[in-house]
């Protein structure tokens, strides 16, 4: 699969999760810091698909 699909699978998934956890009432004193968590975990999927190709 192309990197696109990848990347839009990643934040599918993570959408659906965030918003059972929001909605479920679990994050409501650390809304502020979903961002966080999910751009390392991006970015993390960045570096490995680097290290993959060479």
């Amino acid at each position: 699969m192309k990197k696109i699909y990848y990347d839009l699978l990643f934040v599918l998934i993570s959408a659906v999760i965030l918003t059972v956890l929001v909605n479920t009432g679990i994050l409501e004193k650390y809304l502020g810091f979903i961002l966080i968590p999910i751009l390392g975990a991006y970015y993390l999927g960045q570096v490995v698909e680097r290290k993959r190709r060479s």
